[in-house]
């Protein structure tokens, strides 16, 4: 029995049973391809109650075994795992939110895991430059609805999603949360992604045209513009970095697991890529159990962030060396060597980007708040 990413395979089948044996018994074209069926099986398999707490019909999932799910499902599908960690992003929020509140959340909660609803995230992902807290949809408030129009792109699940997340400004200054339907009307999707890279994650565009939100799915938070890391959202993105991190190095260890199996490979290559990818993962999962102890708020947050570049940085070093140590021909054979690596890299584009983290993260460091860019 081969000990790399038994733990983590054993994690996922204890608590999805059946989905990693399906992953592995399709073609890796076939998952990272548009018509994926990646979303229907997590969603057959139980995956969108999988962090949502048990007394809501959820699985309770905590935050070390989440990343070792998500990391056994980035090795066999990173499309799947990069989807994933966005409808669990979601999911997160809304927990923490529930926690705090005497609102309907917790029958919405209890409605996902149900009924394996699935949800999109139309926070501030992918735009260069922007703020990763700031509002995606323009919002007005006529006769008690919020009137939402703007567009999210790209939006991993656009075509499997059933809900979709968006953070709006409200007219007094205060950060929301609207939680939109997928039929509801002035809602569409559009094509975006043209790459074929990660394109089984489903990152299309959704349009809103005059959606309205009725005030019961709009959940209010203390955030504003001037200071967005309130609980609920730096518990969000903790849950973000974690799982995104998590995610791509399943997408790596893809690769590493080839060149354990490749006994033409020198020994000390086979070692070098096995020790980047475990030592990254050591990382993500003491972050994780630091989130199941005492670690809160802006500190665990920022550990998050660290963790998240150090995994970005032994993911590179870590595929490159794939790479060279499986050969040219393994390359140019099936196609899964050159994918594997082009998907793994894809970590860096997630928000926040390393470069303007760098003083905020230098700034909290020496005793200033964390500030998000």
């Amino acid at each position: 029995m081969t000990r790399f990413l038994h733990r983590e395979r054993q994690t996922l089948d204890e608590l999805l049973p059946g989905l990693d044996e399906r992953l592995a018994g399709l073609p890796l074209s076939t998952l990272e391809g548009r018509e994926s069926p990646g979303p229907e099986l997590f969603r057959e398999h139980g995956g969108p109650g999988l962090l949502v707490p048990r007394e809501h019909a959820g699985l309770g999932v905590d935050p070390l075994r989440a990343v070792r799910v998500q990391r056994a499902i980035g090795a066999r599908s990173p499309s799947l795992a990069v989807a994933t960690t966005m409808h669990h992003f979601s999911i997160a929020s809304l927990v923490e939110t529930s926690e705090h509140s005497a609102g309907f959340e917790w029958m919405l909660l209890e409605a996902i895991a149900r009924s394996g609803l699935l949800v999109a995230s139309g926070f501030a992902e992918g735009r260069t430059g922007q703020a990763i807290l700031a509002p995606t949809m323009r919002a007005q408030e006529r006769d008690g609805r919020i009137v939402l129009n703007g567009s999210k792109r790209p939006c991993s699940l656009a075509r499997s999603m059933d809900l979709l997340t968006a953070s709006v400004a409200l007219a007094d200054g205060r950060l929301a949360i609207a939680l939109i339907p997928k039929d509801t009307p002035g809602l569409t999707v559009k094509p975006f992604w043209d790459s074929f890279v990660l394109a089984g994650a489903q990152s299309d565009e959704v349009v809103l045209d005059d959606v309205e939100v009725p005030p019961d799915l709009v959940v209010r938070t203390e955030a504003t513009a001037a200071r967005p890391l309130d609980d609920l959202q730096t518990t969000g993105f903790l849950w973000f970095e974690l799982l995104m991190s998590a995610a791509y190095l399943g997408a790596a260890s893809a690769l590493v697991e080839r060149v354990l199996a490749t006994p033409k490979a020198d020994a000390s290559v086979r070692a070098g890529v096995l020790v980047e990818v475990e030592g990254a993962m050591a990382a993500v999962e003491g972050v994780a159990r630091g989130m199941s102890a005492e670690l809160r708020g802006e500190a665990a947050f920022a550990q998050a962030l660290v963790c998240r570049y150090a995994t970005q940085d032994a993911i590179g070093r870590a595929a490159g060396r794939c790479v060279e140590a499986l050969g040219g021909m393994a390359y140019l054979g099936s196609g899964d060597v050159a994918y594997l690596a082009s998907a793994a890299a894809a970590l860096a584009f997630h928000p926040p980007a390393r470069a303007p983290m760098a003083q905020p993260l230098c700034d909290y460091y020496s005793g200033s708040p964390l500030r998000v860019s």
